[in-house]
């Protein structure tokens, strides 16, 4: 090569200095499903990935098929399992896929209401208060798809509080349109929701006490890979084992892709508004 092609291409490597040495080009697939702390953090990191020259997709897929292609080596990381929710799908694979640092602590599943519906603080209390939350002339939780984990702790919730209740099963987005709704009147509805969730920087919601413990709570929530990966990326691993994220953080992440309505431009606002923290992970070392 000659003197001058030398130092062009010396120049070309200095502007793209923020790529591990090994990292320029290398594909990542994250598997990802369609929830929306899951779009949110996914389209983040595929973003902060993007920044230090991995090339990132995201491939959607169901959880039985996420922890197979995770333990055959198709899909490199997921970025959300649930412990100990998920250890049905994490135990058949436990000798091929790795768990990792919990980036998210506390979550939860719950019965809510928004907090101006008085006398009502736990799911007990909804038995005693049902024709107030009649939709349709039936009292009713309005529930995400059924077959989730969260429609059957409804289910079992009704069942074990003898709610004179139905779960109206549809998706999340029929549901946030349904509260929306009866936010913006002031009227009363319950829904089954998650934290972490956008609606809880959207709205002020109250969490239903559950003292027989049919909803999941005390959650961590881990990245995974597929056996090996870590070793075999330490710089990337270092990266994801510094992330955490507060409810906050990720609730205004998942507001401001909502807001915006395209999960690119959100993340990429959330990532400058947050520049500090996100390089505090981009920084780690192995």
């Amino acid at each position: 090569m000659s003197p001058i092609r030398l130092l062009l291409a010396g120049a070309s490597l200095a502007m793209i200095g923020i790529a591990p040495a090994g990292a320029a080009g290398k594909p990542v697939t994250i598997g990802t499903n369609n929830w929306a702390e899951n779009i949110a953090i996914s389209h983040m990191w595929q973003q902060l990935l993007g920044e230090k020259g991995y090339d990132v997709t995201l491939n959607e897929v169901s959880k039985p098929i996420l922890f197979g292609g995770l333990a055959e080596g198709d899909i490199d990381i997921s970025l959300e399992v649930w412990l100990p929710s998920d250890n049905s799908f994490v135990e058949p694979y436990s000798d091929r896929i790795d768990l990792h640092d919990t980036w998210y602590d506390d979550a939860l599943d719950a019965l809510v209401v928004p907090s101006y519906v008085d006398d009502i603080n736990s799911v007990a209390d909804l038995e005693r208060h049902a024709e107030d939350f009649e939709y349709q002339g039936e009292p009713t939780i309005f529930g995400i798809e059924p077959g989730s984990t969260i429609a059957d702790e409804a289910d079992t919730a009704i069942e074990q509080y003898a709610l004179p209740f139905r779960q109206l099963s549809s998706s999340e987005s029929a549901m946030m349109a349904q509260l929306k709704e009866a936010y913006r009147e002031k009227q009363p509805i319950v829904v089954t929701l998650w934290q972490p969730h956008w609606a809880f920087a959207e709205y002020d919601l109250k969490v239903l006490e559950d003292p027989k413990k049919t909803f999941s709570a005390g959650e961590q929530i881990k990245w995974v890979s597929h056996h090996g990966f870590g070793d075999d990326n330490p710089e990337l691993k270092a990266m994801l084992d510094a992330w955490h994220m507060t409810p906050e953080q990720l609730s205004q992440l998942m507001l401001e892709i909502e807001n915006t309505g395209d999960p690119d431009k959100g993340a990429a606002q959330w990532i400058a508004d947050n520049r500090e923290l996100v390089d505090g992970w981009l920084e780690a070392k192995p």
